[in-house]
């Protein structure tokens, strides 16, 4: 070994006492910043990643290594050096690694130039440094590859252009071996070979921030196979001078052809071995998270997982294909039997294919083609169906994919975090399939039903039939519950004036009465397990199957093995005929059609109206979007489910956007919960937030194109109104926003915390602008560059804003003490109606209504400061910038699902997305100050490795002189 780093240092010593090494340097610095900041357009992408400065390093590695390489061994033939290195003791091998440890050395020092790229991007952006390290280690491995190939084709020629020639064409024909280019050709089953053998495909598998021993081992076979014939073609050269027969040649042919043989069965051998390999990502994004392996853990049936791809696809889905594949078959592995993956063509079997049509809605999709000769359509698949019983969810390539379109050539198609779309199916088939025996299942530690009713003397009539059913229903579920459920039942009258106190003070149960009969009586029941309770409300509707369907969403809170059903709260849609009569109208209505698809993908969600002033017992969690003017039913609705231990998440704020073709106004909104708000500590300030770090906002801009000609464009322009949060003003102890780096929230308003008012509470605050934002009231949202500086706005005395909070506590109801606005309305109603009916019509005009006064300590209220930012209108603006920043809203408002329903493994796995990193916001004057930065931090460490070379070499130089002085 010591003979060979000799022979390395003596070939170092040789670049750089020549300009070659700094000429190879300084090209293979200005090319790839010339790639990383002009051709893949790194600002315009918006992505904080170096995925450019890899992308075309297989190439651009193929010609500077061929340069390299091309004289190592084809100079040392023509000038007749190579005899005279034969007569060296020192091995051929010993000869060969001396050679490639210098090339290679040279290759890690210009890679280590680079560094200022992943530096200016850590610091722009949230860089996940793990695949930038994969991707360096790629780098070296490939190069290394490369270099093999090269010293073995000089071996063999003396001349240098020849060699270089041949060197880059082997090489380019690795890299080709599993480019997207031959899948038109070879179809999805021969590029998946394909890219077992191609040294590019190999290369982005570790790029990405996998490093798999297959991959690595790859390229130590390569390096392996051609140094083993380097050494034989210097042997060879001995022989050529030898006189003597001997039987060396046939030793060695023998020899070489053996390990090269070795060195390709090592890759058939570990093509098994999945399991060694290292996620490099930071958020652990390539492997199966223990969040999926418990959803998995809880299969009662065997699950099959199914992929439909053809055979014959569109080229950028193609190499995504193998990725979904391996994928699928380590949720197989983990499941321990209890999943079954497949994978077909639907094309090959038209019996699956019609079941994917017909049972399933599979249909293919047709995807445009073309190619030097033609354009084409070809109608592919490229779904996962998960089947468990009866049940079935269908991923389709819309859900499993991001793409990112650059220019319009340049389109990124990636997938997008294919593990939560699959776990997201999963859980919903497995929450799906599961039926009341199934509660009881799950539920950790029995539940005690205490029902508190009054005797029947004191109850009105249609009461008393509805006492005898529940009793019924409750006593046949604790017999199906085998001990999970017991069940007490107590007439608060029997216990005097102490258990009436306790009851108001400890759940907020008050006396009931009805219109008819103002007696006053208790008709509460409450489910307990241990600590937590669930109040049961009475049923609209007094019958059987109501008081079944309360006490299973009851049970439901306590079990984790269901499927949870979101109710959304949204302002009233403007009908299509109302549309066409006002298209103004039509187009300032807020519609929330992208949030329930979305939503959708993992509950059950169902549009709530809250005008009778009641939410269904069904539903789990309340979202209340852009409430405006809502009545005291409304508000009444959502107060007692707040006081049932439930979640309520309320965007809002007091302002609100209108819009026309010509226009953009702001203008003053009443939600109606103003002062249900303030009564726990929580209001708004009625001004906006402005903020310097901001998202743009993209305007169309007429151009001049000359002779009286224009052109529209969409300009981005800077846009304060747009408060762009990132994860430094984010709690990162909260599961909430932990996972998110970045949010917009636009036109939003400060939320302000009474901190009296909130000392029982605890109060979480989830987000703020920057310090440097600040509020103000204003008449006109359109920002003026000429007159108000380059924001479009007059800044004023910074002012951070809370935007986002959560308030857990028991709540006392605004209601308390006071009567049941539902009472208030029959009353109403019945002073307008005549006295007569029938007994069926009495008892609907005798509502049973009774108030919750004090809710668990389970109750929650999560506000976000915006009315407009989960909007399809203003999510549609953010998507048209040419950013994926809008799903970032979209997380924001899943976590808080997921948290609130205490669902951690669906947090857990979404935070795993591609394009969630993202820059920064920067001027263009800065953008250019950090690319020119780079340019000059490039110059400047090629200038220190010259320096640190003649510093070097001076000293050798002494060293010969004292030497030959001293002699």
């Amino acid at each position: 070994m010591n003979k060979a780093i000799r022979i390395a240092k003596k070939e170092m010593a040789s670049y750089f006492s020549s300009p070659v090494a700094f000429l190879f340097l300084g090209a293979f610095l200005a090319i790839n910043l010339f790639f990383f900041f002009w051709q893949s357009q790194f600002f315009a992408r918006n992505i904080a990643d170096v995925r450019p400065l890899f992308e075309f390093m297989p190439v651009l590695l193929i010609f500077l290594v061929g340069a390299l390489t091309m004289r190592m061994w084809s100079e040392e033939r023509r000038a007749g050096t190579v005899e005279f290195l034969m007569t060296l003791p020192v091995s051929s091998f010993q000869l060969v690694l001396g050679k490639m440890l210098a090339c290679l050395l040279l290759v890690i020092i210009s890679l280590l130039l680079t560094l200022p790229i992943p530096i200016t991007v850590a610091n722009l952006g949230d860089l996940d440094w793990g695949p930038v390290w994969g991707g360096y280690v790629a780098s070296i491995f490939l190069a290394a590859a490369y270099i093999s190939i090269g010293l073995f084709v000089s071996a063999k020629n003396d001349n240098q252009i020849v060699t270089l020639i041949v060197t880059v064409l082997i090489c380019l024909a690795f890299y080709l071996l599993g480019s997207s280019l031959l899948v038109p050709l070879v179809g999805n089953s021969g590029v998946e070979l394909l890219q077992l053998l191609g040294s590019g495909s190999r290369f982005e598998s570790i790029t990405r921030g996998v490093l798999d021993v297959r991959d690595l081992y790859y390229y130590v076979s390569i390096m392996g196979i051609f140094l083993t014939l380097n050494v034989y073609a210097l042997e060879r050269l001995r022989w050529e001078h030898q006189t003597s027969e001997s039987s060396a040649p046939t030793m060695w042919r023998y020899l070489t052809a053996l390990l090269a043989l070795n060195f390709l069965i090592g890759n058939v051998w570990l093509h098994r071995v999945s399991a060694a390999r290292l996620d490099l990502t930071e958020s652990q994004m390539y492997s199966i998270s223990d969040a999926s392996i418990g959803y998995l853990q809880q299969l009662q049936e065997p699950l099959l997982i199914r992929g439909y791809f053809s055979e014959k696809t569109h080229p950028l889905l193609a190499p995504l294909v193998p990725q979904l594949r391996d994928l699928l078959q380590e949720y197989e592995v983990v499941s321990e039997g209890r999943v079954r993956a497949e994978f077909i063509d639907p094309r090959k079997n038209p019996e699956l294919e019609e079941e994917a049509n017909q049972k399933y809605g599979i249909k293919p999709v047709p995807f445009q083609i073309s190619d030097k000769y033609d354009v084409s359509l070809v109608n592919s698949y490229f779904d996962i169906l998960i089947l468990y019983g009866d049940k079935f969810e269908v991923v389709n390539f819309q859900d499993l994919i991001d793409i990112k379109v650059s220019g319009e050539s340049n389109i990124d198609v990636r997938l997008r975090n294919p593990e939560y779309d699959i776990t997201r199916s999963i859980k919903k088939v497995l929450y799906g399939f599961q039926n009341t025996e199934s509660i009881f299942e799950s539920l950790p530690k029995p539940v005690v039903f205490e029902g508190y009713i009054s005797g029947e003397k004191e109850l009105p009539g249609e009461l008393k039939e509805y006492r005898e059913l529940l009793t019924k229903v409750v006593n046949n579920m604790s017999e199906l519950a085998s001990g999970k459920l017991q069940v007490e039942i107590k007439d608060p009258g029997e216990g005097g004036p102490q258990l009436a106190q306790e009851l108001l003070e400890k759940y907020g149960f008050a006396p009931m009465r009805t219109l008819l009969n103002p007696q006053p009586f208790y008709f509460s029941a409450l489910l307990r397990l241990e600590d937590k309770v669930v109040p049961i409300p009475l049923p609209q509707d007094l019958t059987e199957e109501a008081a079944k369907r309360s006490l299973e969403a009851g049970l439901k809170r306590f079990s984790p093995g269901f499927l949870k059903t979101v109710g959304l709260v949204t302002p009233e849609a403007v009908s299509p005929e109302m549309a066409q009569f006002n298209p103004a109208m039509a187009q300032n209505t807020k519609n929330f059609r992208i949030v329930e698809e979305k939503l959708g993908e993992g509950y059950q969600v169902q549009s709530v109206d809250i005008k009778d002033g009641a939410v269904e017992d069904d539903v789990d969690l309340l979202v209340v979007l852009a409430p405006e003017s809502l009545g005291e039913q409304e508000r009444f609705a959502v107060d007692q489910f707040l006081m049932k231990g439930g979640t309520v998440v309320l965007s809002s704020s007091p302002f609100k956007i209108t819009r026309s073709q010509t226009e953009l106004k702001v203008e003053d909104q009443t939600s109606g919960l103003e002062e249900w708000l303030s009564k726990y500590g929580i209001s708004f300030k009625k001004e906006l937030v402005l903020d310097p770090q901001n998202e743009s906002y993209p305007i169309p801009v007429q151009r001049e194109l000359g002779g009286g000609f224009r052109v529209q464009e969409i300009r981005k322009v800077p846009y304060p109104l747009f408060v762009d949060i990132r994860s430094d003003e984010m709690n990162q102890d909260s599961l909430i926003t932990s996972g998110i780096t970045q949010v917009t929230l636009n036109w939003s308003s400060p939320i302000l915390v009474d901190t009296e008012k909130t000392k029982n509470f605890q109060v979480t605050t989830l987000f703020k602008s920057s310090p440097e934002s600040w509020t103000a009231k204003l008449d006109s949202v359109i920002p003026d560059f000429e007159t108000r500086g380059p924001l479009g706005f007059l800044q004023k005395t910074p002012n951070q804003s809370v935007l986002g909070v959560v308030v857990e506590g028991s709540f006392s109801s605004s209601f308390a003490g006071k009567e049941s606005p539902l009472l208030k309305a029959a009353e109403a109603a019945a002073d307008k109606a005549p006295a007569e009916g029938s007994e069926e019509e009495k008892k609907e005009e005798n509502p049973v209504s009774a108030v919750i006064e004090k809710s668990p300590e389970s109750a929650r209220i999560i506000l976000f400061a915006s009315n407009e930012f989960l909007t399809d209108q203003t999510i549609q603006i953010s998507a048209s910038g040419g950013t994926s920043r809008y799903l970032n809203s979209l997380q924001l408002l899943q976590n808080t699902v997921d948290w609130s329903l205490e669902d951690r493994g669906l947090l857990t796995i979404r935070g795993r997305g591609h394009f969630s990193r993202t820059l920064f916001p920067l001027e263009r004057k800065e953008q250019i100050t950090w690319e020119y930065t780079n340019y000059a931090a490039a110059l400047f460490l090629l200038l220190l490795v010259f320096g640190v070379y003649r510093v070097l070499h001076s000293q050798k130089i002494a060293q010969h002189k004292a030497l030959v002085e001293s002699i």
